[in-house]
């Protein structure tokens, strides 16, 4: 066929351009050519359907408040449920709702290599009219969709237009013109909901003399909710529901509850239940439960029973939990959350490809955060230390293998703690470990200043600087090592991306597939740090008074960065005199002592203005410290006229260190119809701190606190007892909030993870407050 022009060709590639588009991420423009061959032999050009006669519309009004576009798809066809099923309207006096899409079917797609939701055979998509004009008498809808002939090609989006006539104000009868781009004419249908009963069906078997199957099948289209189930033996048969164990459900984003688990297939329950000994029985299991028609209607609670056949039991069996006074067992609490770590996790197992994606960009949304940030003065002196010998390309490489250091021992760290439980991080926040790295930071902060320069003895010095000549950088293993070191003691963050990865680990034994999610993590928390390296590099001025005052910035900036890390053994005033002294010593440096000469330049009265700043801020900070404030965020707290009752502001936790302790705390909330809320902190913990100090002490907090019992386990130690208490939890470290409920049961889908301003806490714990 070469030169001769292809009539079949030019066709499906007007096609394959579309799918080029899609699919770009794991098809090249190359790879789709070569495919053109094998496709044009699989469908002759006269095969290829028209859009319309392959997805017939039709359309129809249901009352002025709502129309009802449908689907009629041929066999082997099927519409993409994705951003191009859209509709809009050019009728004046009209404004559509968001349209109330069903779920469709999941399905593995050839072409785009990945799950996808389609529709096959029929389907009909609910469009509110929000605002309708008394005069409208008919709505123009133009209807966007996209569909495909399964696994052979995919249509570019489409256009179908439809016409609906309204019905008049008092309530005549339907009637329906509907022209398409093909001018065909269609017909009319009318999707109603299904009855209660007749979208989910219950039925129930005895497979033990203490087990029950429970089954529930929800229609197409259908879910059920999985926290809304409750089981109940009714009678006096003496047989009582003691557990129902529920499989794991698909994770839906429910525009009031966030993400919830619900069933769209039929899903099997065994439920355990205590009896008395005796013969075969008949008993009647009744079952609480709630669903929705997708993307439409919700159904009120169920109450459903069916009688079964229990088998004999030579002796009686007991209840290894005990019921309520109800004797029901119940799944969860009313709007019970899926955590956003557990959310997470079930995306990393379901969908890896976006996952990788989605943990990218949370490590680039984490690298802003106190767990990463403070990386940025290492790599700028390791830069800046460079001196002359530092070009745009070698600042390139350092920064690189600074972060791929970093981003190894991260996903080595995280594997091995979602593996064997243990936080590798934890590990260093040991006080001599962080002294001993304090102390290099200080010296090599000084080093910046001029006082001395550091270097290794002249004999080592001389066959590193032969090592070094053969090898491109010289001091790259030496960077790697700082990236080891920052990754392990300088961010010690768990992060609810960080959490997922390890659920995953833990759960499956998938250190491949967490791990990458971890890589994935941490080179996003990388990527600006390159681009900062490299931007350094790039403005990094040559020898002279200027190059001078870069490396003093930067020598302040190692400065703050040890007296950042010492507030992980020391705190209170003494941190505060700490970063007065460091203010203070930084004004004196700009020159805010120092007169300003006749005719001096705007630079150098900047730099004044500057270190004046900086004075006034130092001695706002000692006179904090002498006061006996601990926030070097707000130093003058205690002499502030507006906060004479600091004391009684601060959240009144009860510390705990044991589960015994624990255990002893919840009851005693319980006793007092409260739940109770657990804090694991640690002083070494960043992000805890920032909790401690910018959302529990504020007021919708601490109202909110009048309500719940604070518990606050402090895992600073890290010892046995520490270790015991989070292995309960399955809690890798810190910061991680736990909730129980007034029956004292731990509910999972409440778990926070990670720093939360006072805002969304008060909006979680609000949540927390109305689960009964």
């Amino acid at each position: 066929m070469y030169g001769v022009y292809c009539p079949a060709y030019a066709a499906i590639l007007e096609q394959l351009v579309w799918l080029k588009m899609k699919n770009i991420k794991t098809l090249g423009l190359a790879s789709l050519l070569l495919l053109l061959p094998a496709i044009v032999s699989a469908l002759e050009f006269d095969e290829i359907r028209d859009f319309d006669d392959v997805f017939s519309i039709s359309a129809q009004a249901v009352g002025r408040e709502r129309i009802e576009v449908s689907w009629d798809i041929a066999e082997n066809y099927y519409l993409y449920h994705n951003n191009f099923l859209k509709f809009s309207t050019d009728t004046p006096g009209v404004v559509l709702g968001e349209a109330q899409v069903p779920e469709g079917k999941r399905a593995y797609d050839e072409l785009l290599a990945e799950n996808v939701i389609k529709f096959y055979e029929h389907v009909t998509v609910a469009v509110p009219l929000a605002t309708v004009a008394d005069d409208v008498k008919a709505v123009n809808l133009k209807v966007s969709s996209q569909g495909c002939l399964e696994n052979v090609l995919c249509y570019p989006p489409s256009d179908q237009l439809v016409t609906i006539e309204l019905p008049a104000a008092a309530g005549a009868g339907l009637s329906l013109s509907v022209s398409q781009s093909s001018a065909s004419l269609l017909g009319i249908s009318q999707e109603t909901a299904l009855p209660a009963e007749e979208a989910f069906s219950y039925e129930a078997i005895g497979l033990s003399a203490e087990t029950i199957l429970a089954r529930f099948t929800p229609q197409p289209g259908y879910y059920l909710y999985r926290d809304k189930f409750a089981f109940r033996v009714t009678g006096d048969s003496g047989f009582q529901v003691s557990e129902a164990s529920l499989p794991k459900g698909t994770i839906k984003e429910d525009p009031e509850f966030g993400p919830v688990e619900v069933y769209f297939d039929q899903v099997e329950i065994p439920v355990q239940v205590s009896r008395p000994a005796g013969e075969e029985q008949t008993i009647t299991l009744q079952a609480e439960y709630q669903g929705c028609r997708d993307g439409d209607i919700c159904y009120p609670p169920q109450i459903s029973d069916v009688e079964l056949q229990m088998p004999a039991s030579i002796e009686a069996i007991e209840s290894a939990e005990p019921v309520n006074d109800n004797n029901t067992w119940i799944a969860g609490p009313p709007g019970v959350m899926v955590s956003e770590q557990d959310a997470l996790a079930q995306m990393l197992l379901n969908n890896p490809a976006g996952a990788m994606l989605a943990f990218f960009v949370a490590g680039l949304l984490l690298a802003f955060t106190p767990c990463v940030f403070p990386m940025v003065p290492i790599l700028s002196g390791i830069i800046v230390g460079q001196g002359e010998r530092m070009t745009t390309a070698r600042s390139f490489w350092l920064s690189l293998v600074y972060v791929l250091a970093m981003a190894v021992t991260y996903t080595v760290a995280g594997v091995l703690a979602g593996l064997f439980g243990q936080n590798l991080q934890a590990l260093f926040q040991d006080p001599w470990i962080l002294g001993f790295f304090i102390a290099i930071f200080i010296a090599l902060a000084f080093s910046m200043f001029g006082f001395y320069d550091l270097q290794v003895p002249a004999g080592l010095q001389s066959r590193l600087s032969s090592a070094s000549s053969q090898q491109k950088g010289g001091s790259l293993a030496g960077v790697a090592v700082m990236g080891l070191l920052s990754a392990l003691i300088v961010g010690p963050c768990v992060a609810p991306p960080l959490a997922a990865a390890l659920i995953v680990i833990g759960a499956s034994g998938s250190a491949v597939l967490g791990g990458a999610a971890l890589f994935a993590l941490s080179i996003g928390m990388g990527v600006p740090l390159i681009l900062f390296g490299v931007s350094a590099g790039k403005l990094m001025p040559k020898a002279g008074p200027w190059m001078d005052a870069i490396k003093a910035v930067f020598g302040i900036g190692l400065l703050a960065l040890a007296i950042w890390m010492l507030e992980r053994i020391v705190q209170g005033p003494v941190i505060l005199l700490l970063w007065g002294a460091l203010a203070v010593a930084s004004g004196v440096y700009l020159g805010a002592l120092e007169s300003i000469p006749q005719g001096a330049s705007g630079w150098r009265r900047l730099w004044k203005s500057l270190g004046l700043v900086l004075l006034l801020v130092g001695a706002i900070e000692v006179v904090g410290a002498i006061s006996g404030a601990t926030d070097w965020l707000k130093p003058l707290d205690k002499l502030s006229s507006t906060n004479t009752t600091a004391e009684i502001r601060h959240v009144a936790f009860e510390r705990i260190k044991s589960l015994e302790d624990l255990e002893r705390q919840v009851e005693r909330a319980n006793a007092a119809g409260k739940p109770a809320m657990l804090d694991f902190y640690a002083d070494w913990c960043v992000e805890c701190v920032r909790m401690e100090r910018s959302t529990f002490g504020e007021a919708p907090v601490q109202a909110l606190f009048e309500d719940i019992q604070p518990l606050q386990a402090d895992v600073t130690a890290n010892d046995e007892v520490d270790k015991a208490l989070m292995a309960q939890y399955g809690i890798i470290g810190p910061p991680a909030i736990l909730f129980f409920d007034r029956q004292g049961k731990e509910m999972p889908g409440f778990r926070l993870v990670g720093f939360y301003r006072p805002e969304a806490f008060a909006r979680h714990l609000k949540r927390v407050l109305e689960v009964r």
